[in-house]
């Protein structure tokens, strides 16, 4: 199977989720939009007649099968790419981990749009601040502790132990980006979460990782993803 990407070129964003994973397993894949005329394709499969269109970017195209929605397009892909487990429980327990990802991502984009993506950062910077400051002192270290109890609680070095998942590719972009983004923050919340540091340092070191890091394929952090850098929200 050769998987087709689709989502914007010029960001990480949550198309990177599933870009670790795919790079993380060697699967081959097309950064569809990343290619000349890649993007007018993407949005044409959005925009077109297609029964299911997809609502926005990331989404997957898998032979026949379209699939939106990082967390579920990394669902269908871990057994195929050996970063899930096969039977149900295991695989539920993992799509709830990197659902509840996908809410923190969602916080993650407030500190800079805290009243919506058609506003500018520059148009709310009272209210990012205000959001900003309550995520970093409540919010992450809230959501960054609930997955150290997961791992603590896994019986292993990873979400599932001593298997390497999915989730565990999504701590390392999440510490990454929160990093790039609140860098004195994250020196203070990552004290109280080992664990999770842990596993970014461990996917780091994977070979199909650490190769995709060194690569022209792993766009920079921006300001214009979801990980953002203002220094003035950072505190």
């Amino acid at each position: 199977m050769r998987y087709q990407l689709f989502y914007w070129p010029e960001i990480q964003g949550r198309g990177e989720f599933v870009r670790l994973a795919l790079e993380d397993a060697g699967a081959s894949n097309d950064d569809v939009a990343r290619k000349p005329g890649g993007e007018g394709r993407m949005m044409a499969m959005m925009n077109g007649r297609d029964k299911h269109p997809p609502f926005a970017p990331p989404f997957l195209k898998a032979g026949k099968l379209v699939i939106a929605q990082a967390a579920e397009i990394l669902f269908y892909l871990g057994p195929r790419l050996k970063l899930s487990p096969r039977d149900e429980v295991s695989r539920l327990w993992l799509h709830q981990l990197q659902l509840t990802v996908s809410d923190f991502v969602k916080e993650i984009h407030d500190t800079h749009h805290p009243l919506g993506g058609e506003l500018y950062y520059e148009d709310a910077k009272p209210e990012a601040k205000r959001f900003t400051d309550n995520f970093l002192h409540v919010r992450a270290p809230k959501y960054l502790g609930y997955f150290e109890k997961v791992l603590k609680k896994s019986g292993g070095p990873y979400a599932l132990g001593r298997k390497v998942s999915y989730m565990d590719l999504s701590l390392f972009q999440l510490v990454e980006g929160l990093r790039y983004a609140f860098p004195k923050a994250m020196r203070r919340i990552e004290r109280d979460v080992p664990r999770v540091v842990a596993v970014r340092d461990r996917i780091a070191t994977r070979e199909g990782v650490k190769a995709y890091l060194q690569s022209p394929r792993r766009i920079p952090f921006n300001e214009m993803g979801v990980f953002r850098h203002y220094a003035e929200l950072d505190e």
